[in-house]
């Protein structure tokens, strides 16, 4: 168990009080619960602790009192927020209508050395990490004691908002260790600076605390697209909750609603128009903060949001420490099987009976691609061949059965990675590092990445995994590369602009990066399944 050690250098605040409060807040003598003290103009001083609340003091807050406080502090940044010189205290303002203080919050402001073990294995594996929680509970406690932690091996820059992870001044709280920091002069400049961080200081780990605003959730997916690990805090205390808030739903990768065909619909048991996912999130795990000392880990944020979605949620890991401080981990329960006539079916993708194809929305979405009903394999199977289980993660389901079948193997195409001897994904998802391309890898699993959502492709993957010869003439993609490169050159060559053959998605984006390679500008134009690429000079 890592020793506790708390610095809150909580005489540094009293001594910025008026007199009668700071001996009131000696004389309560809970110095280590106390979270703040509140002053309103014309009441009472109130301090806050964890569990209770105390009046400090039976004369009214007046003006003098909240002005020689403001004398002692720095000034007030655009948040309304002051600090003391190399302390973590808030302090947070109430103005009237004409600007004048009318109330403070004094937040006391703690270091918190080993605290951190708690989540310090999935700090290490380099995920981004999204910690959830109500105000006072710890959150910006937990992510200074990260920055410390991972500034000991990694490049950490600190994007501290409004001075509370790394403390007032130029010169960062020593509860940050060796990590970075770089101060924001407004609020609503906080994007701008995650992005400078990024694109100067060369960082491995970006730390931010309070995600609150839609320009900062798109910075953070950028920077996340960057391969650089994120430790943030937002504004929610639940997967659901962030899930339901516009602004920041991105996060977890968002929803939109998809309407299934008649077929898919009655596979699924659901009605037509459904919620489903609508991109891979920008955090890898999500942490609720239950209480100071309890939490709940979506260790699968892109699981754990397809299965909420889709009605039945998967139940966290909870993490809490024991009445002697040792930590104690529960794993959740295996996820019940929904109760629908395809539980625990497989694919046989040789067979070419009773197959349905997945909706757009499904291919588009892998996670939430659900097993096919089949019947036994058909007898021109190989039969001197084993058969080999195989997760298709992104691949288009239909598209690998019928290469199989046309190659004759016992390929089984299985629901979950957990069943899987291979594991078949887009050249995109891998570059990505989704979650069960990361779990295949540490398991040792053969991956098969294939450039496009191609029978072509699927079949050379297949041919290569059986160990078979096949004779092909150029692949789907060879050719589109081909017809790509012609129009590129075109355009170099003086002609105004060329419009590429319709595309699927990620043939279009496969040609949007030809011709930015090429120097060359692209944009798409029309409605699936007739949007195109358009290649054209500046």
């Amino acid at each position: 168990m890592t020793q506790r050690r708390i610095t809150d250098d909580l005489q540094a605040l009293l001594n910025v009080l008026p007199a009668r409060i700071t001996e009131a807040v000696i004389q309560a003598d809970d110095s280590d619960n106390l979270l703040e003290i509140v002053l309103d103009l014309g009441r009472v001083p109130v301090a806050r602790f964890v569990n209770r609340e105390v009046t400090l003091s039976d004369v009214e807050t007046t003006h003098e009192d909240i002005d020689a406080v403001v004398a002692n502090i720095g000034e007030f940044d655009a948040d309304n927020r002051a600090g003391l010189e190399r302390t973590l205290h808030r302090i947070s303002a109430i103005r009237n209508r004409h600007a004048r203080i009318v109330g403070l919050t004094c937040r006391v402001g703690r270091a918190v050395y080993g605290t951190i073990d708690i989540i310090e294995d999935l700090l290490a594996t380099g995920q981004s990490i999204l910690l959830l929680g109500r105000p006072g509970i710890g959150k910006t406690t937990m992510l200074r004691e990260s920055a410390r932690i991972l500034a000991d091996d990694k490049r950490v820059i600190i994007v501290d908002t409004s001075n509370e992870i790394g403390g007032d001044g130029d010169v960062p709280h020593p509860a940050v260790g060796r990590a970075r920091r770089m101060q924001v002069a407004k609020p609503s400049l906080q994007h701008e600076v995650m992005i400078e961080a990024v694109e100067n200081h060369n960082p491995e780990v970006i730390i931010i605390d309070e995600i609150g605003r839609e320009l900062e959730a798109l910075a953070a997916r950028t920077i996340a697209e960057r391969g650089v690990q994120l430790v943030a805090t937002a504004h929610g205390r639940t997967l659901e909750n962030l899930l339901l808030n516009p602004t920041l739903s991105d996060l977890v990768g968002g929803i939109e609603s998809v309407t299934l065909s008649d077929e898919e619909a009655r596979r699924r048991g659901t009605q037509k128009t459904v919620l489903e996912r609508r991109s891979p999130p920008t955090f890898d795990v999500l942490i609720e903060i239950e209480e100071r000392n309890r939490l709940h880990v979506h260790a699968d944020v892109s699981a754990a949001v397809d299965a909420l979605v889709r009605g039945y949620p998967l139940a966290p890991e909870v993490r809490y420490r024991d009445p002697v401080g040792e930590v104690v981990i529960e794993k959740p329960p295996p996820p019940a099987m929904r109760p629908t006539p395809q539980t625990s079916r497989r694919i046989f993708a040789n067979n070419s009976e009773n197959t349905q194809p997945l909706s757009r929305a499904a291919r588009g979405n892998p996670v939430l691609a659900q097993p096919e009903t089949v019947n036994p394999a058909p007898p021109e199977v190989n039969k001197t061949l084993q058969p080999v289980h195989i997760y298709p993660y992104g691949v288009a389901r239909n598209r690998l059965i019928q290469a199989a079948r046309r190659l004759g193997v016992p390929a089984v195409v299985v629901a979950n990675l957990e069943e899987a001897e291979v594991l078949m994904t887009l050249r995109t998802y891998y570059r990505s590092r989704q979650h069960p391309i990361v779990e295949a890898e540490a398991r040792s699993m053969p991956i098969y990445v294939l450039r496009a959502n191609t029978i072509n492709q699927m079949e050379q993957s297949l041919a290569e995994l059986f160990n078979l010869s096949v004779e092909s003439g150029p692949s789907e993609w060879d050719i589109i590369a081909a017809q790509t490169q012609v129009a590129i050159q075109n355009v170099l060559n003086g002609q105004r602009f060329v419009d590429l053959p319709p595309a699927a998605a990620g043939i279009r984006r496969l040609q949007h990066d030809m011709a930015r390679q090429a120097q060359l500008i692209s944009h798409s134009y029309g409605k699936d399944p007739n949007r195109r690429v358009r290649i054209f000079r500046e």
